[in-house]
């Protein structure tokens, strides 16, 4: 005799439900990837930080090789990565790059702060919104992008280690000589 199987049939509910779940988890896997090298750069809108809290767009600076990072006040890394920016800032933006850090803490204070204890000498912006970072699908603190100078991003760098600064410039620098 046939077995005919129904969806009450646990063995059936059970292969249904793990499709379903593989189908669902592949979309948003998907969907939740972080913004990929070869993407167009997501032209966000943020302020600055210093007095004159002026509005930047990022479209403003095609032509021009851009590092952004997203980082935090609590973010340790960040506090590590800052140094280095700010040598970079100190010996590429004659040659045409702008670093753009943008914070996204809860509370500009707290950004402020961090600021007292660890200056920047580049331009440091604040998503009040978020929206920035949701455009760029931010996975960690810090979060590097290198855009070059159509808008593409061309490296993504999650989180900052020490040993790794030597390619974060190499790759900068390799922006910057290009057409």
């Amino acid at each position: 005799m046939e077995k005919i199987y129904r969806f009450t049939d646990r063995p059936l509910k059970f292969c249904i439900l793990f499709v379903l779940l593989i189908v669902f988890s592949e979309f948003t896997v998907k969907n939740a990837l972080a913004l990929e090298v070869g993407d167009k750069a997501p032209l966000c809108l943020i302020q600055k930080m210093d007095d004159s809290q002026a509005a930047i767009n990022l479209s403003q600076f095609k032509e021009q090789v851009l590092y952004m990072d997203f980082w935090a006040s609590w973010c340790a890394p960040c506090a590590k990565s800052f140094p280095f920016m700010n040598k970079m800032d100190g010996s590429l933006k004659s040659a045409g790059l702008k670093i753009i850090a943008v914070n996204l803490d809860e509370n500009i204070k707290d950004a402020r702060q961090f600021l007292d204890k660890i200056p920047a000498n580049f331009t440091v912006a604040f998503d009040a919104d978020k929206q920035c970072a949701k455009d760029f699908n931010i996975q960690a603190m810090p979060s590097t992008y290198l855009i070059d100078k159509k808008g593409v991003v061309r490296y993504v760098h999650l989180g900052f280690r020490e040993g790794e600064v030597a390619e974060l410039k190499e790759m900068t620098e390799k922006l910057l000589a290009e057409n």
